[in-house]
């Protein structure tokens, strides 16, 4: 099983680059000619217009790990970070896309084949789904696909509400119902009648690792939503998250990826990463 990040980031792409998907690179992080973003918060910005079918690309499915940057709009993530051991203003998100290629069940079907590859146990998994808000009917599909498909009993598969479980990039734009797998991480057998309870500051609880978006709508300034030509998907799993999973950290800095800057930013101020100190000490 791969351990390092560059190996589950190199993993997840090659998975995908096997499953017919167009390997893409990392798109621009600041955008340009696109009023609505600042910087690419997600892995589908570069696709923007591919799931709204003003452009045309020589394939109908692709794969990237695209680096975002979450401190505005709609996906700001900039108070989080500190207080939480999962969040990041700057991070990577590996994704897969479908466009009018396949849709609810292939890409559930490749989420767990891969969470599969990586060897995590079901028992410590719950996943949610759209249960149905604002007029909007629940993803009953997406439910019934998960058990169809896994054999995840009806207590891991979780209704949840427009706010967890109808992604859109932004006010306007592509969007639609989604459905994530979420990850126990804590030395206790999980319940899931606990999932939505807050971590505990040692990093224990559910996390979210892996968000599939069924995108079917266009959301214009007026919040009318006009089904999209064709019915896309657009994933996305932070590297970040399933790395600190992988390695059997409870924190995100305490990994690979982020603990070498950790300790030289600890060298360079002179101070303990880990250590309590008074505000005077700061």
């Amino acid at each position: 099983m791969p351990q390092t990040s560059d190996q589950i980031r190199s993993a997840f792409l090659e998975y995908f680059r096997g499953a017919g998907h167009e390997v893409g690179e990392s798109g621009p992080v600041a955008i340009q000619g696109d009023p609505t973003l600042m910087f690419a918060n997600a892995g589908m910005v570069q696709f923007k217009d591919v799931f709204t079918g003003k452009e045309q690309r020589s394939y109908t499915r692709a794969t990237s790990s695209q680096k975002c940057i979450r401190i505005s709009g709609k996906h700001n993530d900039l108070e989080n970070v500190g207080p939480s051991p999962r969040h990041h203003t700057f991070f990577e998100m590996l994704g897969n896309f479908s466009f009018g290629d396949y849709f609810k069940a292939d890409a559930i079907r490749h989420a767990w084949t891969f969470i599969a590859q990586l060897g995590l146990p079901p028992e410590r998994l719950v996943v949610s789904y759209f249960g149905g808000e604002e007029g909007i009917p629940a993803d009953e599909e997406a439910r019934e696909l998960w058990k169809e498909l896994t054999g995840l009993p009806d207590e891991r598969i979780i209704p949840c509400g427009m706010s967890e479980n109808f992604w859109s990039m932004g006010d306007t734009g592509p969007c639609g119902p989604c459905t994530e797998i979420h990850v126990y991480q804590g030395p206790d057998n999980p319940d899931p009648k606990t999932f939505g309870q807050e971590q505990t500051p040692e990093g224990y609880g559910w996390m979210e690792i892996w968000n599939l978006v069924f995108m079917q709508f266009d959301r214009d300034q007026t919040g009318k939503l006009t089904p999209l030509p064709a019915p896309c998907v657009d994933t996305g799993m932070g590297l970040e998250r399933i790395v600190s999973v992988m390695q059997d950290k409870t924190s995100n800095y305490e990994t690979d990826l982020l603990r070498a800057l950790v300790d030289e930013a600890a060298r360079i101020a002179g101070k303990t990463y880990g250590a309590s100190m008074s505000p005077d000490d700061i």
